[in-house]
């Protein structure tokens, strides 16, 4: 099969220089990289910069960012939001929908009419469009308009939404799917009905760097260890557990550690907890590095960016058992450590802050596994061979 020249990207947001979801993040990646290669790339987005309000900030139109040309659209003024929260509360508590509330949950959700009306006038002029996450109406809509032609970056989770029959149809209409991992391509299989050979696993590729594992202490005037955590701070991602373990932790066993978090969302307060907020990139990379360990609490993650950027730092892992992929690139990384309930995390905490010598093995290990696995030569070569084949 002819190798596709020209691509269209489809995402909710595509912020510029700031924080944003690890689904956008990824794809904008993989669209400045196929542009750095030789591709036509278009990336369409909405004019929205919060996910909470999904307000229009950003102006319409036509820009290029780092090679990429972004076109972005207004999110629809007619949405119904209290319909919209009331079909998507009633799929949570896993109630059965008709599919006609399930496609108000769709048309209620994100949605820019002038998007949809771009691909449909331009899309004879894309080979591919890539579009995710799965859970939008956005990409619902954008991925019914070409079928034929698109290939879905899920970022799939094993919750509610995915069991819906619209999102089954979905991927059995499209060409096919990019995953970031085996167990989610294994997921979409066993709750999709999707066939495996229509997929391909493509992952992201993490930026090789160097970080000074002292300077982040030094500078935030850290004296006792500390464990990190970076990303949202909510109950879908298991802060709430984490802080509530490093508590317990700090109580039963008496030892002075920190738990460091960056990034956005509420957070409980106490001395040994530091918000940081958002940190750049250098010194994100230096938190991560002078780390005990890097703890990512969540279970529902389709890849785990951060936990691959602190195994290129060097940390250690510290994840929990029930969040499959996290728990497979600490198994095949032989980088990280998995904990099904509190006796395991105080166990493993311990055994990583008494034995520095197998905290430098396994972050030795772990990055060694990112340069191997996620260079971006290697998910370059999987993306390529992918958007032919598939």
């Amino acid at each position: 099969m002819a190798a596709p020249r020209s691509i269209a990207i489809v995402a909710p947001r595509y912020p510029e220089g700031e924080t944003v979801g690890g689904a956008e993040t990824l794809l904008r990646r993989l669209a400045e990289r196929l542009a750095a290669g030789g591709l036509e790339v278009a990336f369409l987005a909405t004019c929205a910069r919060d996910h909470f309000t999904w307000a229009n900030e950003w102006p319409a139109g036509r820009s290029e960012v780092r090679g990429v040309v972004v076109h972005r659209f207004p999110v629809n003024a007619d949405r119904n939001v209290p319909l919209f929260l009331a079909r998507q509360a009633a799929i949570d508590r896993g109630e059965t929908l008709s599919r006609a509330e399930q496609l108000e949950w769709l048309r209620h959700s994100v949605n820019s009419d002038a998007l949809l009306e771009h691909l449909r006038a331009e899309g004879a002029r894309y080979d591919r469009v890539l579009a995710g996450p799965y859970l939008f109406g956005l990409v619902y809509h954008a991925a019914l308009l070409h079928p034929e032609k698109t290939l879905l970056v899920p970022c799939l989770h094993d919750e509610p939404f995915a069991r819906q029959p619209v999102i089954r149809e979905m991927f059995e209409a499209v060409r096919g799917g990019l995953f970031n991992s085996e167990p989610e391509l294994e997921l979409a299989a066993r709750l999709l009905g999707f066939d495996p050979r229509r997929g391909a696993v493509v992952g992201m590729g993490i930026e090789e760097f160097e970080a000074d594992s002292s300077a982040f202490a030094r500078r935030r005037g850290l004296r006792a260890p500390y464990v990190f955590y970076c990303g949202r701070r909510e109950a879908g991602k298991g802060t709430p557990l984490l802080t509530d373990y490093v508590r317990v932790f700090r109580e039963r066993t008496g030892r002075e550690i920190e738990l460091v978090c960056a990034g956005s969302g509420p957070l409980d307060a106490a001395p040994y907890i530091r918000d940081v907020g958002f940190l750049s990139e250098s010194e994100k990379r230096e938190a991560m590095a002078g780390a005990v360990a890097f703890i990512h609490p969540s279970l529902l993650e389709s890849f785990g960016i951060v936990l691959l950027e602190a195994f290129m730092a060097g940390a250690p892992g510290l994840v929990r058992a029930g969040g499959t992929v996290l728990r497979r690139l600490c198994e095949r990384s032989g980088g990280g450590l998995w904990f099904r309930h509190y006796p395991d995390f105080e166990a493993e905490l311990m055994l990583l802050m008494d034995d520095p010598a197998l905290r430098r093995r396994m972050g030795a290990q772990a990055r060694a596994f990112v340069r191997r696995e996620y260079g971006w030569p290697a998910v370059e070569a999987r993306l390529r061979r992918a958007l032919e084949e598939l």
